[in-house]
């Protein structure tokens, strides 16, 4: 499963590590939200690979994007024949040992592109990780109203780790052991906003930034964590 892909700038990169592991094919394609910063280079990686199913949030008419980067995902799912649904709240996937639950989006409507974003809950066996995409505030706290919120061993910080989430009580709710936050070096956004770190930083000091940290990796043998940082 690929959970979104940058942009198209940067994909190649995503093409190369994945070439590296010997992907072949990918079973799933989640591409959360439609902002090209997390799926601005999707189609190259759907012309690159044999895909399963992509999985995109519902989106109320008024948020279907016409952007020339939203067209190329759609070509490219068309003439690879893949199948596009979208997340289905609760849904289950199994996927190797690994067990995937769709926690979000919980409306059909939201007045913020962010809130859209698809959130999963990924368990390892006994390692637990969440990604939120880029939900804010009110997506977070309709995932803590759903019941679907639980303490994650690792937490992929929403929103590039914007003042908009890791809300106070999110992070209570989640109480990560771990957090990645993917930001570019000196982005004009000033993220990782320092309300966000200070409320990361209540559960742990296990904080790992791209800016700072270049590509952060974790491998998960269901039991234990091993983490890779690009720069040391």
């Amino acid at each position: 499963m690929l959970i979104d892909s940058g942009e198209s700038e940067e994909t190649d990169r995503v093409i190369r590590f994945l070439d590296e592991k010997g992907v072949e094919k990918l079973d799933y394609i989640v591409a959360t939200h439609p902002h090209s910063d997390h799926m601005g280079g999707m189609y190259k990686i759907i012309d690159e690979f044999r895909i399963g199913q992509v999985i995109i949030p519902h989106l109320d008419n008024k948020d279907i994007p016409t952007t020339r980067f939203y067209e190329k995902f759609l070509d490219s799912c068309e003439e690879k024949d893949a199948s596009i649904t979208e997340a289905k709240l609760g849904k289950i996937i199994e996927l190797g040992d690994a067990q995937i639950e769709i926690i979000a989006p919980c409306s059909k409507s939201y007045e913020n592109v962010n809130n859209y974003s698809v959130g999963l809950f990924l368990t390892h066996g006994e390692n637990t990780f969440i990604f939120t995409g880029d939900a804010e505030a009110l997506a977070e706290k309709e995932m803590e109203a759903s019941g679907k919120l639980r303490h994650a061993d690792v937490y992929k910080a929403g929103h590039h780790g914007s003042e908009t989430s890791s809300s106070a009580e999110f992070m209570e709710k989640i109480s990560p052991d771990h957090a990645v936050i993917s930001c570019g070096k000196g982005n004009s956004y000033g993220h990782p906003n320092k309300k966000a770190l200070k409320e990361i930083s209540k559960y742990t000091d296990e904080i790992y930034r791209t800016d700072l940290d270049g590509t952060v990796i974790f491998v998960s043998d269901g039991k234990d964590l091993t983490i890779n940082k690009e720069k040391d």
